[in-house]
Order: C-alpha cells, then structure tokens, then sequence
C-alpha cells in the first residue's frame, strides 16, 4: 500500500497494533504459566482478557474507516516478545524470573502507549472523533497495566527477587 495521506499511515498504524494485539494473545499465556507468583499470574490472565477487548476495539475503529480488520507484522512486538520468551527460558530462581517477565511485560505496556498515542495523534488530526474514543480507552488500559505491573514489582515481585 502506498501512503499518500496522513489516513493511509494512520490504517497502516491500526494494522500493525491489531497484529501487535494478536501477538501479545498468543503470548500472555506462555507468561502466565512461566510465572512463579499468584498475583503475577493473575495479572497476566487480567491482561488477557483485556487485550481481547482491544482487538475488538481495533476493529471497531477499522470499521468506522471503512477498512477491513487487517494485520501488518509488527517486528517490533515480535522481538519485544521475543525477549519475553527469552525469559521464560532462563534458568533463574523463580522471583527473579518473575521480576524479568514483568520487565518485559513492561516493555510491551510501553510500546503498545507509544503506537496508540501515535494513532490517536493520527486520527486527531483527520477528524476520527469515534475513533479517538476507542482508542483513548484502549490507551488508558495499557497505562494502568503498566502501572499495576510498576507497584506488583516494586511491593513485592523485586523485593523478593533481591533477598
């Protein structure tokens, strides 16, 4: 697809995070099942079923485009995936490895921030009002999971990791 319009990038944006948001589907209950602690394992499956509704949400904005849903490799999440897997491989006590999984859940938080700051910046400047709003929905999850995975690892994953 050429990119004529700030409208093209921005579909081109959206298919790279619906591909993203698959990722992280395929991904989460690999992490879930790496990790040690209850709580940790709790926020993974929260985050999963989260995501879910943002695949949906995604969709919805592909729709008022008039676009179909459609998934643009993201090389960007499959290498931050890949470090994830990376860690579930690692032999490492467990706290540790827990404290490593929630960093690399993190740096996927930050990316997913980053894109859908970027599509909504997008979809701002064209007029998408409707779009906005599913998305700054979607944007407002990936900030308080980062947020709930920030206060897991400093209340109680990283201080075990440090005994």
């Amino acid at each position: 697809m050429k990119l004529e319009t700030l409208r093209d990038l921005l579909v081109e944006e959206l298919q790279d995070l619906y591909d993203a948001e698959h990722q992280i589907i395929e991904a989460l209950p690999k992490m879930k099942r790496a990790a040690h602690s209850d709580k940790l394992k709790k926020s993974f499956q929260e985050h999963l079923d989260v995501t879910r509704q943002q695949v949906s949400r995604l969709e919805q904005v592909f729709e008022l485009m008039d676009q179909k849903p459609k998934r643009k490799a993201c090389k960007a999440m499959k290498g931050l995936i890949k470090e994830g897997e990376d860690m579930i491989e690692e032999e490492a006590d467990r706290d540790v490895k827990d404290a490593g999984l929630i960093a690399a859940a993190q740096r996927v938080e930050h990316y997913e921030i980053a894109a859908y700051g970027t599509a909504m910046a997008y979809a701002k400047q064209i007029g998408l009002d409707q779009a906005i709003k599913l998305m700054s929905q979607t944007l407002e999850e990936e900030k308080a999971t980062d947020e709930k995975l920030s206060q897991l690892a400093e209340s109680t994953i990283n201080v075990k990791a440090a005994q």
